[in-house]
């Protein structure tokens, strides 16, 4: 098979953050993504940060990637962990092409709906 390659793709850093940080968002129990005092108040501000709680590390065309999230109370932390870190993968993996060697998930903080 003949590569026509006329160029090459980067993907941001960003990008697979924001990535990551919309796939755990959508699993049952993340009641929302952890984050530094700065990014809170700039969203309280309006400016939307997708990749809150997401440090992404990408090397030679794989990618280890740090979950930061707050859990629902009444949801099993390691089950809503192990989603967490299958969908991220699944996500990244499909998107762009890299290879996910690890997806760590740190609990910052459990939510209580009020």
């Amino acid at each position: 098979m003949e590569n026509n390659c006329i160029g090459t793709v980067q993907i941001a850093d960003d990008v697979v953050a924001i990535i990551a940080g919309l796939a755990a968002t959508e699993v049952d129990g993340v009641a929302s993504m952890a984050g530094n005092i700065t990014k809170e108040i700039i969203s309280k501000f309006g400016v939307k940060n997708l990749s809150k709680g997401v440090r992404v590390t990408v090397a030679e065309g794989s990618v280890a990637v740090d979950v930061a999230i707050n859990v629902e109370y009444g949801y099993t932390v390691t089950d809503v962990s192990v989603k967490v870190q299958e969908k991220v993968k699944t996500a990244i993996e499909n998107m762009t092409g890299l290879n996910v060697t690890e997806v760590n998930i740190k609990i910052a903080g459990v939510e209580i709906d009020k």
